[in-house]
């Protein structure tokens, strides 16, 4: 009889730090993809409500003032800016500049840098 193979496990934070930082950085572009798109349409919903309706806006004003609501929108800051760095970085790399290693992984450093810069800038402007 042959021997039925057993799950491998899995340790996530060791193969994570065995990751390039280009990769952590196209995943990390990934996962703010996916914050926009789950929390952008709350927000325009949020904010057209406000728009059509004064009582709400109050609500909206009141809550939004909150210290979670402001960790959530400096989360959807830095997803943008983030996805938005990144997506510079990418279309750089499809036209086949900085695709040397040495390069492309700079310019990884630099997205992270530059995209934390602007998530602290606009997040002092809403705080």
């Amino acid at each position: 009889m042959k021997q039925q193979q057993r799950p491998v496990y899995l340790d996530l934070p060791k193969i994570a730090t065995k990751m390039s930082i280009t990769a952590k950085i196209s995943i990390l572009h990934r996962i703010s993809g996916v914050l926009m798109f789950l929390g952008l349409p709350l927000v325009l919903a949020l904010f057209h409500h406000s728009l059509t309706n004064e009582t709400f806006f109050a609500n909206c004003y009141s809550v939004s003032s909150c210290l979670v609501m402001k960790l959530v929108f400096i989360g959807l800051i830095w997803a943008i800016m983030h996805h938005m760095c990144a997506g510079i970085r990418f279309l750089l790399l499809d036209i086949h500049i900085g695709i040397e290693r040495n390069i492309a992984q700079k310019s990884a450093r630099i997205v992270i840098i530059i995209s934390l810069i602007l998530t602290a800038i606009l997040g002092v402007l809403i705080w």
